[in-house]
């Protein structure tokens, strides 16, 4: 791998980063992702991920 690629921030969080990015718990997160009154997310792998852009807008 490249150096320069070490340093770059992930362009996804999984549930408990993105709460943390976002200053919330995960539980209210999952909560407005039921309701969808929260943040844009994709489901990779199974897993839900939220874009890192997305979380900054």
């Amino acid at each position: 791998m490249r150096p320069d690629l070490a340093v770059l921030p992930p362009r996804y969080l999984r549930t408990k980063e993105a709460a943390a990015f976002l200053s919330l718990s995960p539980r209210t997160l999952e909560k407005h992702r039921t309701y969808g009154t929260g943040p844009a997310y994709k489901k990779l792998g199974g897993r839900v991920v939220y874009s890192v852009d997305d979380l900054q807008h």
